[in-house]
């Protein structure tokens, strides 16, 4: 499962250096003229120049939702002389989640959980004063949302000695997700790894917390280093391709529940 979602985010957590240059380099050229959407049986697909495009498993890339097909086609549109992956967050996703197949859907949904059981929000600093408040002022409203939502408990802890979570919550968790297919499954596990945590993912599902709150507590302790010692350029790039993986994958969420 971590090979999985290592997969899924190998182009956001690219570097710039040697291996940037050469990924520049290789790109492909670009094939097509116009593009389209159309229907494909109970689906839709991207259109290149009246031909559906594959994944590199060459699986045919046909999504159940019109607006998907619509964001992916946008994102070939755009692509210039060549062919640029990093500049395609949404096509890069659906592939991902074409590839995987449905035979994976529990794992991911797992995986949700797995991040759940041991989160970011569980986890609390005991200084300085400064980060324990920030942490609790956007950690707590949302542990507090999700337990009266699920009528549930959590435990956080001080330090990062582990500690277990009641059963009766990880199988109301479980049970959240037990519904989601693959590519809200491969979307949410994106989520999960740009945000670091289970739990804000599940609460965004549930309507609990805006993508701008998930965004900002998933980054708490970021920011607050930012405060303390500035921006470090290499990080706020870095920062900038989460957060255009981030956007894409909550479009394709709201795509699937409209």
């Amino acid at each position: 499962m971590r090979e999985f979602l290592e997969d899924a985010h190998q182009h956001r957590d690219d570097g710039y250096g040697r291996a940037q240059r050469q990924l520049k380099e290789n790109l492909p050229r670009r094939f097509y003229k116009e593009v389209g959407v159309g229907s494909v049986g109970d689906g839709f697909a991207v259109t290149l120049d009246g031909k559906t495009p594959r994944t590199p498993g060459q699986k045919p890339v046909i999504v159940p939702h019109r607006p998907i097909a619509e964001t992916m086609a946008a994102e070939w549109a755009r692509q210039g002389e060549m062919i640029d992956p990093e500049h395609m967050p949404t096509v890069r996703l659906i592939n991902s989640a074409i590839e995987a197949g449905d035979d994976r859907v529990p794992a991911l949904r797992a995986e949700v959980v797995k991040y759940a059981a041991n989160d970011l929000l569980l986890y609390r600093a005991d200084s300085p004063q400064s980060l324990v408040d920030e942490q609790e002022k956007h950690w707590d409203a949302a542990l507090v949302k999700l337990a009266r939502h699920f009528g549930i408990g959590f435990q956080p802890t001080v330090g990062i000695i582990h500690q277990p979570q009641p059963k009766p919550t990880l199988d109301r968790l479980t049970g959240a997700v037990a519904d989601i297919g693959l590519i809200e499954s491969v979307a949410m596990v994106s989520l999960v790894g740009i945000t670091g945590s289970g739990l804000l993912v599940i609460a965004h599902r549930e309507r609990l917390l805006t993508p701008d709150e998930v965004w900002a507590a998933a980054h708490v302790d970021e920011d607050h280093n930012i405060r303390l010692w500035g921006a470090v350029d290499e990080a706020t790039t870095r920062r900038a391709k989460k957060r255009v993986d981030y956007e894409a994958a909550l479009r394709v969420l709201e795509a699937i529940r409209a």
